[in-house]
């Protein structure tokens, strides 16, 4: 069977706060139904291009998006390229810049918002431009596109985490309060897409700062949360005394991705992360 795959990028979020706040997350770890580790972003941890770097495998510096101004299509292959390219179906409830990188740029709302064309490598998308947009509608967006389209690849990109960390900081109640509202929301939908059989990632791109910004070299802006939902992954679970159970780059996760989808590929990925077993009967 073929293994279909979400990937859930929480827009922003910080390891420490992602440990901290997000309980049922948590929960699920602690239960042995999820895995749990801190790894640290490219640089510089700016959007844009860790978008590219976490779905290109390529890191800013080699792929030329170096700040969030720089709009034009990716010129490297992407997990929407290589799903699309090898007959996959793929989907995107993401912010604009998704489309930008992988579709069409610039945006168009009129006609990019909402996306049906199964000649682009995001063949079904519902793209938002504004930072304000409920996550619980990207949630619902994507939930909508799962049933109606059952894709093989499923991004999704929630904002508001992000946007509490430029309007209050990362020390601020606002921001932690914005993370427990974004686990509360997964809640009501991670079951059922499990159920349905999706494996799961979920991580950040980047972190966040007192200085209600990112973009440098601070561990709080750098150390991001990855959790692994579904019997394609394995791994230790982070610890207190052990926070790097296994070294993993954020350029691995695009290839460790395309592993689980049993795409042909040329990307760096994490061995360690996969369950050799559950993949070799499911590809």
């Amino acid at each position: 069977m073929n293994n279909k795959v979400i990937l859930i990028i929480l827009d922003g979020l910080n390891y420490q706060v992602a440990r901290q706040c997000m309980g049922y997350l948590q929960g699920l770890i602690e239960h042995q139904q999820a895995s749990f580790f801190k790894l640290s972003c490219e640089l510089p941890s700016l959007s844009r291009p860790l978008y590219e770097c976490l779905l290109t495998g390529v890191r800013p510096i080699d792929s030329g998006i170096v700040h969030n101004h720089i709009v034009r299509l990716s010129h490297h292959d992407s997990i929407f390229s290589l799903a699309k390219q090898q007959g996959k179906v793929t989907a995107a409830s993401a912010y604009h810049w998704m489309s930008e990188l992988y579709n069409r740029a610039p945006f168009e709302a009129a006609r990019d918002r909402n996306t049906h064309d199964t000649s682009l490598n995001i063949q079904h998308g519902r793209f938002y431009h504004w930072d304000h947009y409920p996550d619980e509608a990207v949630l619902l967006d994507a939930n909508d596109l799962i049933k109606a389209h059952q894709p093989d690849f499923m991004l999704i990109h929630p904002m508001n985490i992000d946007d509490a960390g430029h309007q209050s900081g990362l020390d601020s109640a606002h921001y932690r309060n914005t993370a427990r509202q974004a686990d509360i929301l997964l809640s009501n939908f991670l079951p059922d897409w499990l159920h349905t059989g999706y494996q799961i990632m979920i991580t950040s791109d980047h972190g966040m700062n007192n200085d209600l910004s990112h973009g440098g070299t601070l561990a709080e802006e750098r150390e991001v949360p990855l959790f692994l939902l579904g019997p394609a992954f394995q791994g230790d679970q982070v610890t207190e005394s052990n926070p790097f159970a296994i070294e993993i780059n954020q350029t691995d996760l695009c290839g460790t991705l395309c592993q689980v989808l049993g795409l042909k590929h040329d990307k760096p990925y994490c061995a360690a992360l996969l369950n050799p077993e559950y993949l070799s009967v499911s590809n």
